[in-house]
């Protein structure tokens, strides 16, 4: 179906070829992932051919075994990938469509040596608005990962002990994640305690875990190639009363946000529902970043749910609401759910409980 789409798209904007590079969307077209590091990988359509799925020879059996697209190319390291390209591409070409987001400048003069094209297209725009629709299987297979991380935060928060060090958190973390069948962390496993959650993006460090402080989550696993991503923050023990309305300010941000998620209303506007409710109660200058990001192959995609995008949802759109109070000094919350727009209006995929739960005696 997807690669329908591309040969579609070929012919209403007259493209010639069409050169994906990027790992991320060769999985996603044909179902075959690899981390090529240096080497060339690229996926090749054109108007009168079955696509082409050029490989580095070292991972060619396993494309054959899993690809989609049956006509495989193979190249060794000591082999021009773009003479091999070159091969496989019509020999008058005017257009060829490619990622530029992914294209460095070194491969792109590398391409327009060997391929002698007239002009270069951006594919980009087109698998994102293949890829911001998810099909049922994607959003399965998001709720799977969702689930697993969820498993792993419960299993290690019930660990969780005063003077535990952040660093050894996380490692008990992505430990977990192994254990329960992620292919790893979707991004750098956050931990982080007192002052240092309020740190937006904070790295855990050897600060170690005290009484009377949050401790903030954020953290996600790769299972069968998507992502999930969820941030808990807990209390350690009790908290002062302004912590403790920092916290409930921030849920109540979150829910309202969730509570305005359905087809037809803007991202712009969740944004700016989150927001006015932080402003309200007095916080509005620590909440410091957009409400949230797509999700799905990437931990990181379109849209970016922030207060000036116009963009409308659309049933099948995935993606976070996280909310946050950063108070420099005193305290950090975030609290963040993974979820779908669905016809009737919004489905939470994250189920980990959200009210202050105090962990670590």
């Amino acid at each position: 179906m997807s690669t329908t789409v591309i040969q579609q798209a070929m012919t209403s904007e007259a493209w010639d070829a069409v050169l994906i590079t990027d790992p991320k969307h060769v999985y996603y077209l044909t179902g075959f992932a690899c981390d090529p590091h240096e080497r060339f990988l690229g996926l090749v359509f054109t108007p009168d051919h079955e696509p082409t799925l050029i490989v580095p020879a070292l991972d060619a059996d396993k494309a054959r075994e899993v690809s989609s697209i049956s006509r495989i190319v193979t190249h060794s390291d000591t082999d021009n990938p773009y003479v091999i390209l070159k091969q496989h591409l019509p020999s008058q070409l005017n257009t060829v469509a490619m990622e530029k987001a992914h294209m460095s400048v070194s491969n792109f003069e590398a391409l327009k040596q060997a391929v002698p094209a007239q002009q270069f297209a951006d594919a980009g725009p087109l698998l994102q608005s293949m890829r911001v629709i998810k099909s049922a299987d994607e959003i399965s297979r998001l709720k799977d990962a969702i689930v697993c991380i969820e498993t792993v935060l419960d299993n290690v928060v019930k660990r969780i002990k005063v003077g535990m060090v952040e660093i050894e958190v996380v490692a008990e973390l992505e430990y977990e994640m192994k254990k329960q069948g992620a292919e790893g962390p979707s991004f750098s496993t956050m931990v982080l305690s007192g002052p240092n959650a309020a740190l937006p993006h904070g790295i855990p460090g050897r600060r170690r875990i005290q009484e009377g402080e949050l401790l903030l989550f954020d953290l996600g696993v790769y299972l069968n190639g998507y992502a999930s991503d969820i941030t808990r923050t807990f209390a350690i023990g009790e908290v002062d009363k302004e912590t403790e309305r920092i916290y409930h300010t921030v849920l109540a941000a979150n829910e309202a946000a969730i509570a305005a998620t359905k087809p037809g209303a803007a991202f712009g506007s969740l944004d700016q529902t989150a927001r006015q409710v932080i402003t309200d109660a007095g916080y509005g200058e620590y909440f410091t970043h957009r409400l949230g990001h797509g999700l799905g192959i990437d931990v990181h995609e379109y849209p970016s749910v922030h207060g000036q995008n116009t963009d409308i949802l659309k049933p099948g759109m995935v993606f976070t609401i996280e909310p946050g109070i950063y108070v420099p000094g005193k305290a950090g919350v975030r609290i963040e759910d993974d979820v779908v727009v669905t016809e009737q209006g919004v489905e939470v995929l994250t189920s980990y409980p959200k009210q202050l739960i105090s962990i670590g005696k």
